[in-house]
């Protein structure tokens, strides 16, 4: 049997015997590398004063409005990048629906061919001298946030054999200090590929997936401009948004 067929009947068999469950597996099996990304030990207290002093220092001046638009970003070396033009908006709420203002949240993502500028990213597809795929904003004061970018393509990652993550964008948000930080991943509407990726399948229960996939929404969309996507990331309760652990990957 292929490996793609047997990542997918592990997948299945491990649907089919811990239903319902809204957590991620920190031990899956099909993501080779999860054994050596989750934590093993028990959590060690840290102190949050100290951990602040080697942490980067924002303030609310130092967050640019441009820096939420990907595609004009300066220090780009000029030129537009290539790729599928999208905005991607949405809320950033408690359990009780209440927005969260003032929260920082930053992105990172491939360019429109798969590829991150990273040194680690050697595989064989252009990067873009136009576009570096980071960007952040804050919230307002109804919790929304809003970043104009391009679409992201899929790209391999060799957990397996043909392996391809599906397109998404990586969200990372602070709180109050930096020793408060969430991460997690937006995905597209539709993929392919969503059958067929462990990280994705990792999370077992179905309704939560469901909650990492953003919507469509054509109001969002601008005449012979770009698409726009609708996205609300919900911190805690019933409904919360996964998020991944401190030792999660950037895969």
């Amino acid at each position: 049997m292929e490996s793609q067929e047997l990542i997918s009947k592990e997948i299945a068999d491990l649907q089919d015997s811990r239903p319902g469950l809204g957590q991620p597996l920190l031990d899956f099996a099909p993501y080779r590398s999860a054994v050596l990304r989750h934590p093993t030990k028990d959590p060690r207290p840290a102190d949050p004063e100290g951990a602040e002093l080697v942490a980067p220092v924002f303030g609310h001046s130092d967050v640019d409005p441009l820096e939420a638009d990907l595609t004009i970003q300066s220090g780009q070396s000029g030129g537009e990048p290539i790729g599928e033009r999208i905005v991607v908006t949405g809320r950033v709420v408690d359990g009780d629906g209440r927005p969260v203002r003032g929260q920082l949240v930053e992105i990172w993502q491939a360019n429109a061919a798969g590829r991150y500028v990273h040194q680690r990213d050697q595989h064989p597809a252009p990067i873009d001298p136009h576009f570096t795929g980071l960007g952040r904003c804050l919230t307002d004061d109804d919790g929304g946030y809003r970043f104009t970018t391009i679409k992201p393509g899929p790209y391999p990652w060799r957990n397996h054999r043909n392996a391809w993550r599906p397109a998404h964008i990586h969200f990372s948000l602070f709180g109050t200090d930096f020793t408060q930080r969430l991460i997690t991943q937006m995905y597209f509407p539709g993929d392919p590929l969503f059958a067929l990726d462990p990280i994705y399948q990792s999370i077992t229960d179905e309704a939560a997936r469901a909650r990492l996939v953003a919507s469509y929404d054509h109001h969002l969309s601008e005449h012979e401009w770009l698409l726009g996507y609708r996205w609300d990331i919900v911190l805690t309760g019933s409904h919360a948004t996964y998020v991944e652990p401190e030792d999660g990957d950037d895969d």
